[in-house]
């Protein structure tokens, strides 16, 4: 397992599950699609609609596309 990176900050959270631990497949609050208090990520950066991320429990690390902010839209 890898250590969390140093610049993980609870304070930067995104709610996104986590593709390797799946940790929030049988959560309540997680299914209704609510914030939830135990299956958050670091955010670590972004990068436009990109989101880096580290699962606390498994320490994964993955780029997710959010498809929100910048770059998010395509020319009509």
């Amino acid at each position: 397992m890898i250590p969390l990176d140093p610049t993980a900050d609870i304070g930067r959270r995104a709610w996104v599950p986590c593709p390797r631990c799946h940790d929030h497949r049988d959560c309540t609050s997680c299914l209704d699609g609510r914030t939830c208090r135990d299956h958050w990520r670091y955010l670590l950066s972004n990068k436009g609609s990109v989101l880096h991320l580290q699962c606390p429990n498994c320490t994964h690390l993955w780029a997710w596309e959010s498809e929100f902010g910048a770059g998010s839209r395509t020319a009509s």
